[in-house]
């Protein structure tokens, strides 16, 4: 037997397992490692954070990955040389933090990489009944896997699309694992680049459960901070929105998209919302020559709104708990929107879940290495739209 299958055989069997989790999100800010130790499986999982840390993207990697990110054009050598380049890319920097941790690589059982998402195409957005749905991530799991030694479970969305689903988002199957609640319903908002809940009914088998995206979360607000303030990734503690003023027109303007009238669960990315969004929105409003901070603003207030849009309609009788994660949540002004617009909601951090918000993401990822290594199927609901019972992640082993 190959002595890796060997060792995964008994990865999978012991009661507990150490696994790296990778996240790189849409906003390109750094890649979010983690290292949880994870024991048992499926409802039972119970999980530690042992240590988290954004290792920032340095401009060369945000500029070559531009290159390629969420255009319908682009070069297929740069595609395949991103490929690889991104993989190992992300293992230096995991080989970096294991080091400064002081942890050794045998000490590590897997590394559960989400990749570089650089293009989502779900059938609701292409509408070409011939192909489906499709997503891509790339960062090789071989790359990662030869150069840190560690075992690399990665790819996750390709089987979810295959079982069925949209690819995304993904963040529901460790939601149910880790957040579920007798009592209460429990919603779960992550607002990164593109924002997402995950709505758990409240009970031991929520066969409501859904995950859905809402709409545009840092993206635009990021992209339009990028573009106007040189050196300013995002709107630090919402500085230039909260000069400006909401333009109801180009607010309207920005509403009038087909994608709000899709019930739920749907998925969404920068390739529909984004800065040939604003600019068409602008020009139909004839708000084109407004200040930087108005558009700004109403940008926030899109994303709020469309956010609540949401959500407000699956809000049902009784306990109904908020849990917050993502950059966004760190936004002020779009905090106290959110609160405005859902009013006599609970809104906390996972924090209270002992969840650190900004590693939540790449906590789920490594919750999924640990269902496609020691779980299976039945771990979760079977016959929820867009929530395929399948384990998801394809293994790469180091030699």
């Amino acid at each position: 037997m190959n002595k890796y299958i060997r060792q995964l055989n008994n990865i999978a069997s012991k009661p507990s397992r150490r696994i790296i989790g990778l996240m790189s999100g849409t906003s390109l800010d750094g890649l979010d490692i983690v290292l949880c130790k994870i024991k048992q499986h499926g409802v039972d999982t119970q999980l530690e954070l042992e240590n988290f840390i954004t290792v920032p993207y340095d401009e060369d990697f945000k500029m070559e990955v531009k290159t390629v990110f969420a255009k319908d054009l682009v070069s297929l050598q740069q595609i395949c040389l991103l490929n690889e380049w991104i993989g190992k890319r992300h293992a230096e920097m995991i080989n970096d933090c294991l080091q400064q941790w002081q942890i050794a690589k045998t000490d590590v059982d897997l590394i559960a990489s989400h990749g570089q998402t650089i293009f989502h195409a779900p059938l609701s957005h292409h509408q070409n009944e011939k192909f489906g749905n499709g997503t891509m991530q790339i960062g090789d799991g071989d790359q990662i896997a030869v150069n840190t030694g560690i075992i690399t479970i990665s790819d996750f969305r390709q089987k979810h699309i295959a079982a069925g689903g949209e690819g995304a988002p993904l963040a529901a199957y460790g939601d149910y694992l880790l957040f579920k609640e007798k009592d209460s319903n429990i919603i779960l908002l992550n607002i990164g680049g593109i924002a997402n809940f995950t709505f758990l009914p409240a009970g031991p088998q929520p066969s409501g459960i859904f995950s859905t995206d809402t709409g545009p979360g840092n993206t635009m607000m990021d992209t339009w901070m990028q573009l106007n303030f040189a050196g300013q990734y995002y709107d630090e503690g919402a500085a230039i929105a909260v000069q400006g003023k909401v333009n109801e027109n180009l607010l309207q303007a920005l509403l009038q998209n087909d994608f709000f009238k899709m019930a739920l669960p749907k998925t969404t990315g920068p390739e529909l919302f984004n800065m040939t969004y604003l600019n068409e929105a602008l020009e139909k409003s004839n708000t084109v020559q407004i200040s930087t901070e108005d558009v700004m603003a109403t940008l926030n207030r899109f994303t709020a709104d469309t956010i609540c849009a949401a959500i407000l309609p699956v809000l049902k009788e009784g306990s109904t708990k908020v849990y917050l994660s993502g950059g966004g949540m760190h936004n002020p002004l779009l905090l106290h929107q959110l609160k405005l617009k859902l009013q006599g909601v609970d809104i906390y951090s996972t924090a209270e879940k002992n969840i650190n918000p900004d590693a939540k993401e790449a906590i789920l990822f490594a919750v999924l290495a640990n269902e496609c290594v020691s779980g299976n199927a039945n771990s979760f609901l079977s016959g929820v739209k867009n929530f395929p019972a399948v384990g998801m992640g394809k293994i790469s082993l180091p030699g």
